[in-house]
């Protein structure tokens, strides 16, 4: 038995090492994921849920609004990176929490579809500003690391990830515990516990945060083109697109199906926690392994085939204890081909572009995401009526797709010029 616990906790040991062992700058950035996902995975599980249930709106309206707050966020990264190139990522990252602070109270408040939209979009907003700024700057810094000691940024990123999710980890089991004070005073008290993460990270970084100076403070116009021109980093825009489609299904589909198997969404927040407890243990370990063994555009192809496995298994997988082995069996191989494929996606970012556009590329990836997440989650609402087959082999065929996209891409070895720039 004892050897069987150290077995199982030498991932998490692992992990802790990687982190402590990170430079302090570094360790900040992290620190900022862990918290901002603790308080956005509070509330974000159980929207769905308050808009059907608490709001009566309709299925395609649902998935309507859920892509709006993706498109907001995501889609909008693009505006937050560009702004980091020219301000700095500091003030980037101030305006992105007050925003989200904002965004949550009302939310919290909202009882119309116009107020819902708005407030939804407005949180979304605030995340498009917070998240590049963090992103970029934690790439920025992996590469400066992986020419300074030789540790290769796929681990860097790998630790960011890991603890981002020890955040998703701890946010739906917290909007667990407040969504049982019942109704709407439930998820009203979801959202306080949200506003209340983002006040702690806004006062973090106002005090903690250094100023650093903006790396290109000429107009955005030129970057953009530069991207226009790229066609190796359009390629991953859309392999990356694939992917987060997918993982949107996990605010759609994946309520659904829970609902479906066991008549309610009580055992959402413990699915959540098992995709994060499973990269919080293993994705420090899996990512150290997979950037010696396989090239960033394998671990990317790879990825995107588990991912479409777990949805394509779905309707074919007995119920199990409870009728959530289906459900499980999706959120582990989603998980697994996340742990493989966003550090690989990541890190090719500055292998792809000039160093002084990696604040606009990094939100470039993430808007062109948004804009396919946009169109394919009201479809992907209407779906939800489809019979299970229809429903899961159309989801299994986006990442699939990107899969096969992955190939065209470099292998992403090494770092080339534009990765020394981006140093």
């Amino acid at each position: 038995m004892s050897t069987g616990i150290a077995t199982g906790l030498r991932p998490a040991t692992s992990s802790l090492r990687e982190i402590t062992g990170l430079p302090p700058y570094l360790r900040l950035l992290a620190g900022t994921q862990f918290a901002f996902n603790t308080g956005f995975y509070a509330v974000l599980p159980y929207l769905a849920g308050h808009l059907g249930d608490g709001l009566g709106m309709a299925g395609w309206l649902v998935g309507l609004v859920l892509g709006l707050r993706t498109f907001s966020q995501q889609g909008l990264f693009v505006v937050g990176g560009a702004l980091t190139d020219r301000y700095g990522p500091r003030p980037v990252v101030l305006a992105g929490c007050l925003l989200r602070i904002a965004g949550f109270a009302w939310l919290a408040l909202a009882g119309s579809t116009a107020t819902v939209v708005a407030a939804v979009v407005l949180t979304g907003f605030a995340a498009a500003l917070f998240s590049p700024a963090v992103e970029s700057e934690t790439a920025r810094e992996a590469v400066r690391r992986e020419q300074a000691d030789g540790t290769a940024r796929a681990r860097t990123l790998a630790v960011f990830s890991a603890a981002g999710q020890a955040g998703a980890f701890l946010g739906p089991l917290l909007g667990s515990l407040l969504l049982a004070a019942g109704g709407e005073w439930g998820f009203r008290a979801a959202c306080a516990a949200g506003v209340a993460v983002f006040v702690a990270v806004l006062a973090g970084h106002a005090v903690l945060m250094p100023r650093r100076a903006a790396v290109h403070r000429d107009r955005p116009r030129g970057g953009v083109r530069h991207l226009a021109r790229n066609p190796r980093f359009l390629v991953l825009c859309l392999t990356y697109s694939t992917w987060l489609l997918a993982y949107n299904q996990l605010y759609l589909a994946l309520p659904a199906e829970v609902e479906r198997a066991t008549g309610s969404q009580a055992a959402l927040g413990w699915l959540f926690a098992l995709s994060s407890l499973l990269v919080v243990t293993a994705q420090i370990p899996l990512t150290r392994h997979a950037a010696v063994r396989l090239a960033p555009r394998t671990a990317l192809a790879g990825g995107l085939a588990l991912v479409a496995a777990g949805f394509a298994l779905v309707p074919v997988t007995p119920g199990g204890p409870g009728g959530l082995l289906p459900g499980a069996v999706l959120v582990t191989l989603l998980t697994c081909g996340q742990m493989l494929l966003v550090p690989a996606a990541r890190g090719l970012v500055p292998d792809l572009v000039d160093g002084r556009h990696l604040g606009l590329a990094t939100g470039a990836l993430s808007s062109v995401s948004g804009l396919a997440v946009l169109g394919g989650s009201a479809a992907s609402g209407l779906l939800l009526q489809a019979p299970a087959p229809v429903l899961w082999g159309a989801l299994a065929a986006v990442p699939l797709a990107g899969g096969v996209a992955a190939r065209l891409l470099p292998s992403g070895r090494g770092g080339g010029e534009a990765g020394r720039a981006a140093g």
